[in-house]
């Protein structure tokens, strides 16, 4: 699925303050590749990937994905379109701790009007391929930190999206941990031609991408790879 920004402003307001993230940023990104996404704290990364995944929506601007304006979408229409196309992995990996993994993997189908049978089904698919099965029944507090975000990268993938949009995926792991998550996502692009876009400080993880780029005030620069 292609993805093309043009335009984008996104600001918002504080104390009376407007703070704008940026003004008019244009982009073209390639489809099915692993995409790194670079930049000073602050410079804007995290509200890209909320705009690109349809949590925020721009001043103005628009974010076409192939033929689709998602910026016209009202919420509802928006959060359909989420729901089957985009999977979001963060930093903190947002699990909801009564529920066993698998539980917190398939809920978003159970969400989407899924029968239950068959999120349990589509679950254990998922929690299999990121090797995690024999886990299924462990609450987030049983496992650990490399655990959990191997769950959330299968709630991720519980649709099968053509885009992954991850915001620091190994912002708190060890660097062990962080080359197994950093394989498992490379894993996924090559399994299912997934688009993965990833904001990250770790350059190591970066340079293991398709393509790098720097978030500059207004633009992306190209580090690696093509456009």
């Amino acid at each position: 699925m292609k993805i093309v920004v043009s335009n984008l402003r996104r600001s918002y307001s504080d104390a009376g303050r407007t703070l704008t993230v940026f003004k008019s940023l244009s982009f073209q990104f390639p489809e099915g590749k692993t995409i790194a996404l670079l930049g000073a704290s602050g410079i804007g990364k995290s509200t890209l990937l909320h705009l690109l995944g349809g949590l925020d929506i721009p001043n103005e601007g628009t974010i076409y994905y192939d033929d689709l304006n998602i910026c016209t979408l009202n919420s509802d229409e928006l959060a359909a379109f989420r729901a089957k196309n985009v999977g979001f992995i963060f930093q903190f990996h947002h699990l909801l701790p009564e529920f066993s993994a698998l539980e917190n993997v398939y809920m978003p189908l159970l969400i989407a009007g899924v029968s239950e049978n068959k999120a349990i089904e589509k679950g254990k698919e998922a929690l299999d391929a990121v090797g995690l099965l024999k886990r299924a029944t462990h609450r987030p507090s049983q496992l650990s930190g490399g655990e959990q975000q191997r769950v959330a990268v299968a709630r991720a993938l519980i649709n099968t999206p053509a885009v992954v949009l991850a915001d620091e995926p190994t912002g708190n792991l060890d660097i062990n941990t962080s080359k197994e998550i950093a394989e498992l996502l490379h894993g996924i692009n090559k399994t299912y031609g997934t688009t993965l876009i990833v904001a990250t400080h770790s350059q190591e993880l970066a340079s293991t991408m398709d393509v790098v780029l720097e978030m500059k005030p207004n633009s992306l620069q190209i580090l690696k790879g093509e456009e």
